[in-house]
Protein backbone atom coordinates (compact mmCIF):
# COMPACT_ATOMS: atom_id res chain seq x y z
CA UNK A 1 0.00 0.00 0.00
CA UNK A 2 1.19 3.39 -1.03
CA UNK A 3 -0.02 6.76 1.14
CA UNK A 4 -1.53 8.81 1.58
CA UNK A 5 -4.46 7.16 0.78
CA UNK A 6 -6.57 8.37 -1.98
CA UNK A 7 -10.00 8.19 -3.32
CA UNK A 8 -10.35 5.01 -5.45
CA UNK A 9 -12.25 4.84 -8.62
CA UNK A 10 -13.27 1.12 -10.29
CA UNK A 11 -14.01 0.54 -13.58
CA UNK A 12 -15.37 -2.62 -13.65
CA UNK A 13 -17.08 -4.56 -16.42
CA UNK A 14 -15.69 -6.41 -19.82
CA UNK A 15 -13.88 -5.50 -22.44
CA UNK A 16 -14.67 -2.08 -22.79
CA UNK A 17 -13.68 -1.39 -19.34
CA UNK A 18 -10.75 -3.97 -19.75
CA UNK A 19 -9.22 -2.41 -22.85
CA UNK A 20 -9.85 1.18 -21.98
CA UNK A 21 -6.56 2.28 -20.97
CA UNK A 22 -5.30 1.74 -24.18
CA UNK A 23 -5.79 5.30 -25.73
CA UNK A 24 -9.60 5.08 -23.93
CA UNK A 25 -11.45 6.31 -21.87
CA UNK A 26 -9.88 5.12 -18.71
CA UNK A 27 -7.01 6.80 -19.64
CA UNK A 28 -8.40 9.65 -20.41
CA UNK A 29 -10.08 9.26 -16.33
CA UNK A 30 -6.43 8.73 -14.98
CA UNK A 31 -4.99 11.86 -16.75
CA UNK A 32 -7.73 13.93 -15.56
CA UNK A 33 -7.47 12.44 -11.84
CA UNK A 34 -4.14 12.29 -11.37
CA UNK A 35 -3.09 13.06 -8.31
CA UNK A 36 -6.27 13.56 -6.98
CA UNK A 37 -7.70 9.82 -7.28
CA UNK A 38 -6.56 6.08 -8.04
CA UNK A 39 -8.27 4.75 -11.00
CA UNK A 40 -8.86 0.81 -10.89
CA UNK A 41 -9.54 -1.38 -13.15
CA UNK A 42 -11.42 -4.58 -12.99
CA UNK A 43 -12.34 -5.23 -16.31
CA UNK A 44 -12.55 -8.60 -17.85
CA UNK A 45 -13.40 -9.24 -21.61
CA UNK A 46 -15.79 -11.74 -22.97
CA UNK A 47 -17.04 -11.28 -19.38
CA UNK A 48 -21.43 -11.37 -18.96
CA UNK A 49 -23.02 -10.41 -15.75
CA UNK A 50 -23.34 -14.10 -14.81
CA UNK A 51 -19.62 -14.57 -14.63
CA UNK A 52 -19.42 -10.99 -12.97
CA UNK A 53 -21.94 -12.20 -10.23
CA UNK A 54 -19.58 -14.99 -9.70
CA UNK A 55 -17.16 -13.46 -8.44
CA UNK A 56 -18.75 -9.79 -7.48
CA UNK A 57 -18.17 -10.26 -3.57
CA UNK A 58 -14.19 -11.15 -4.56
CA UNK A 59 -13.89 -7.75 -6.14
CA UNK A 60 -15.75 -5.90 -3.86
CA UNK A 61 -14.97 -6.74 -0.24
CA UNK A 62 -17.74 -5.99 2.47
CA UNK A 63 -15.17 -5.79 4.93
CA UNK A 64 -12.57 -3.73 3.62
CA UNK A 65 -11.78 -0.83 5.81
CA UNK A 66 -11.38 1.73 2.69
CA UNK A 67 -14.48 1.61 0.22
CA UNK A 68 -14.24 2.89 -3.58
CA UNK A 69 -15.63 6.32 -3.78
CA UNK A 70 -17.03 5.50 -6.84
CA UNK A 71 -17.54 2.43 -9.09
CA UNK A 72 -18.51 2.55 -12.83
CA UNK A 73 -20.02 0.04 -14.13
CA UNK A 74 -19.92 -1.52 -17.57
CA UNK A 75 -22.34 -4.74 -18.85
CA UNK A 76 -24.63 -5.84 -21.90
CA UNK A 77 -22.20 -5.87 -24.86
CA UNK A 78 -21.82 -9.46 -23.98
CA UNK A 79 -25.41 -10.41 -23.02
CA UNK A 80 -27.11 -9.21 -25.91
CA UNK A 81 -25.08 -11.36 -28.07
CA UNK A 82 -27.62 -14.35 -29.99
CA UNK A 83 -28.10 -17.58 -27.94
CA UNK A 84 -26.01 -20.34 -28.93
CA UNK A 85 -27.84 -23.26 -29.66
CA UNK A 86 -25.55 -25.84 -26.97
CA UNK A 87 -27.00 -23.43 -24.10
CA UNK A 88 -23.10 -22.07 -23.74
CA UNK A 89 -21.20 -18.75 -24.83
CA UNK A 90 -22.11 -15.10 -23.28
CA UNK A 91 -26.08 -14.45 -24.08
CA UNK A 92 -28.17 -13.55 -20.98
CA UNK A 93 -31.70 -13.29 -21.66
CA UNK A 94 -33.00 -9.90 -21.12
CA UNK A 95 -34.93 -10.40 -17.74
CA UNK A 96 -32.09 -12.51 -16.31
CA UNK A 97 -29.90 -9.33 -17.56
CA UNK A 98 -32.02 -6.98 -15.58
CA UNK A 99 -31.97 -8.91 -11.99
CA UNK A 100 -27.94 -9.53 -12.66
CA UNK A 101 -27.39 -5.42 -13.03
CA UNK A 102 -29.75 -5.39 -9.84
CA UNK A 103 -27.60 -8.18 -7.87
CA UNK A 104 -24.75 -5.79 -8.95
CA UNK A 105 -26.40 -2.80 -7.79
CA UNK A 106 -27.42 -4.25 -4.23
CA UNK A 107 -24.04 -4.93 -3.70
CA UNK A 108 -22.52 -2.34 -4.93
CA UNK A 109 -24.97 -0.11 -2.68
CA UNK A 110 -24.10 -1.92 0.40
CA UNK A 111 -20.17 -1.50 0.58
CA UNK A 112 -20.52 2.11 2.43
CA UNK A 113 -23.21 4.92 2.02
CA UNK A 114 -20.53 6.65 0.13
CA UNK A 115 -20.04 4.93 -2.45
CA UNK A 116 -21.04 6.74 -5.52
CA UNK A 117 -22.42 4.08 -8.52
CA UNK A 118 -22.70 5.35 -12.25
CA UNK A 119 -23.70 2.61 -15.00
CA UNK A 120 -23.03 2.96 -18.84
CA UNK A 121 -26.00 1.28 -21.14
CA UNK A 122 -24.47 -0.66 -24.10
CA UNK A 123 -23.80 1.07 -26.94
CA UNK A 124 -24.26 0.44 -30.21
CA UNK A 125 -22.13 -1.01 -32.89
CA UNK A 126 -20.66 -0.77 -36.60
CA UNK A 127 -22.15 -4.09 -38.24
CA UNK A 128 -20.57 -2.94 -41.01
CA UNK A 129 -16.92 -3.20 -40.02
CA UNK A 130 -17.72 -6.15 -37.39
CA UNK A 131 -16.16 -9.22 -39.14
CA UNK A 132 -17.56 -12.79 -38.85
CA UNK A 133 -20.65 -11.87 -37.77
CA UNK A 134 -22.74 -14.81 -37.45
CA UNK A 135 -23.52 -17.82 -36.75
CA UNK A 136 -23.65 -21.44 -38.79
CA UNK A 137 -27.33 -20.44 -39.67
CA UNK A 138 -26.13 -16.80 -40.81
CA UNK A 139 -27.94 -14.94 -38.40
CA UNK A 140 -26.11 -11.92 -36.93
CA UNK A 141 -24.60 -12.52 -33.55
CA UNK A 142 -24.73 -8.50 -32.77
CA UNK A 143 -27.23 -6.42 -33.81
CA UNK A 144 -27.55 -2.88 -33.01
CA UNK A 145 -31.59 -3.75 -32.10
CA UNK A 146 -30.67 -6.18 -29.37
CA UNK A 147 -28.02 -3.24 -28.07
CA UNK A 148 -30.62 -0.57 -28.15
CA UNK A 149 -33.15 -3.32 -26.03
CA UNK A 150 -30.35 -4.25 -23.64
CA UNK A 151 -28.90 -0.32 -23.55
CA UNK A 152 -33.25 0.55 -22.57
CA UNK A 153 -33.22 -1.99 -19.85
CA UNK A 154 -30.33 -1.09 -18.04
CA UNK A 155 -31.47 2.51 -18.04
CA UNK A 156 -34.85 1.51 -16.85
CA UNK A 157 -32.98 -0.42 -13.96
CA UNK A 158 -31.66 2.60 -13.10
CA UNK A 159 -34.22 5.21 -12.96
CA UNK A 160 -35.97 2.98 -10.82
CA UNK A 161 -33.41 1.92 -8.39
CA UNK A 162 -32.03 5.58 -8.00
CA UNK A 163 -28.73 5.18 -9.87
CA UNK A 164 -27.00 7.29 -11.57
CA UNK A 165 -26.83 5.87 -15.76
CA UNK A 166 -25.25 6.95 -19.11
CA UNK A 167 -26.61 6.75 -22.11
CA UNK A 168 -23.97 5.50 -24.50
CA UNK A 169 -26.54 3.96 -27.31
CA UNK A 170 -28.10 7.76 -27.86
CA UNK A 171 -24.66 9.46 -26.71
CA UNK A 172 -22.56 7.75 -29.18
CA UNK A 173 -25.56 8.05 -31.86
CA UNK A 174 -25.04 11.98 -31.59
CA UNK A 175 -22.13 12.61 -33.74
CA UNK A 176 -23.10 12.28 -37.86
CA UNK A 177 -19.98 10.35 -38.03
CA UNK A 178 -20.27 7.85 -35.53
CA UNK A 179 -19.89 4.80 -37.41
CA UNK A 180 -17.10 5.95 -38.99
CA UNK A 181 -14.86 7.52 -36.29
CA UNK A 182 -16.28 5.68 -32.82
CA UNK A 183 -14.77 2.25 -33.44
CA UNK A 184 -11.43 0.31 -33.99
CA UNK A 185 -11.31 -1.76 -36.67
CA UNK A 186 -13.79 -4.31 -35.36
CA UNK A 187 -16.53 -2.36 -35.24
CA UNK A 188 -17.31 -2.93 -31.40
CA UNK A 189 -14.65 -1.04 -29.04
CA UNK A 190 -14.38 2.25 -29.07
CA UNK A 191 -11.68 4.42 -30.55
CA UNK A 192 -10.52 7.65 -28.98
CA UNK A 193 -13.09 9.41 -30.88
CA UNK A 194 -15.58 7.36 -29.16
CA UNK A 195 -13.96 7.42 -25.92
CA UNK A 196 -14.10 10.92 -25.28
CA UNK A 197 -17.88 10.75 -25.96
CA UNK A 198 -17.60 8.65 -22.71
CA UNK A 199 -15.27 10.41 -20.84
CA UNK A 200 -17.50 13.86 -21.16
CA UNK A 201 -20.16 12.28 -20.36
CA UNK A 202 -18.84 10.92 -17.33
CA UNK A 203 -17.61 13.95 -16.34
CA UNK A 204 -21.53 15.45 -16.52
CA UNK A 205 -23.07 13.07 -14.50
CA UNK A 206 -20.36 14.02 -11.91
CA UNK A 207 -20.05 17.56 -12.06
CA UNK A 208 -24.30 18.25 -11.91
CA UNK A 209 -24.25 15.69 -9.21
CA UNK A 210 -24.98 16.35 -6.05
CA UNK A 211 -22.99 14.10 -4.06
CA UNK A 212 -20.92 15.34 -1.27
CA UNK A 213 -17.62 15.17 -1.35
CA UNK A 214 -18.08 16.37 -5.16
CA UNK A 215 -16.42 13.68 -7.27
CA UNK A 216 -15.31 15.85 -10.58
CA UNK A 217 -11.76 16.16 -10.94
CA UNK A 218 -12.11 20.17 -10.96
CA UNK A 219 -13.41 20.40 -7.45
CA UNK A 220 -11.25 17.12 -5.43
CA UNK A 221 -7.64 18.98 -3.94
CA UNK A 222 -4.58 17.60 -5.38
CA UNK A 223 -2.42 15.54 -3.10
CA UNK A 224 0.70 17.61 -1.81
CA UNK A 225 -0.79 20.56 -3.38
CA UNK A 226 0.83 23.45 -1.17
CA UNK A 227 3.37 25.95 -1.96
CA UNK A 228 6.37 25.39 -2.53
CA UNK A 229 9.51 26.56 -2.87
CA UNK A 230 10.87 24.16 -5.37
CA UNK A 231 8.54 25.23 -7.72
CA UNK A 232 9.32 26.89 -11.45
CA UNK A 233 9.80 30.43 -10.56
CA UNK A 234 6.57 32.83 -12.32
CA UNK A 235 7.16 35.95 -14.14
CA UNK A 236 6.50 37.90 -10.62
CA UNK A 237 10.05 36.18 -8.99
CA UNK A 238 7.54 33.38 -6.78
CA UNK A 239 7.14 30.09 -7.25
CA UNK A 240 4.89 29.04 -9.39
CA UNK A 241 2.52 25.81 -8.09
CA UNK A 242 1.78 23.60 -10.85
CA UNK A 243 -0.05 21.30 -8.46
CA UNK A 244 -3.53 21.76 -10.17
CA UNK A 245 -2.12 23.18 -13.45
CA UNK A 246 -4.02 21.47 -16.59
CA UNK A 247 -2.02 20.02 -19.08
CA UNK A 248 -2.27 20.46 -21.84
CA UNK A 249 -4.35 23.45 -21.23
CA UNK A 250 -7.18 22.79 -23.15
CA UNK A 251 -8.06 19.27 -21.67
CA UNK A 252 -10.38 21.82 -19.18
CA UNK A 253 -12.28 22.79 -22.52
CA UNK A 254 -12.31 18.85 -23.66
CA UNK A 255 -13.92 17.93 -19.97
CA UNK A 256 -15.59 21.00 -18.27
Amino acid sequence: MLGPTRPQFVLFGSSIVQYSYHESWGAILSHLYARKADIILRGYAAWNTRRALQVLDKIFLKNNTEQPSLVIVYFGGNDSIIPHPSGLGPHVPIQEYIENMRKIAIHLKSLSENTRIIFLSTPPINDAQIHENSDSQMQPLRTNETRRIYSEACLELCREMNIKAIDLWSAIQERDDWRDVCFIDDGIHLSYEGSKIVAKEIMKVLKEAEWEPSLHYKSMPAEFGEDSPYYPIGPDGKPFNVSNFPFPESIEGDYP
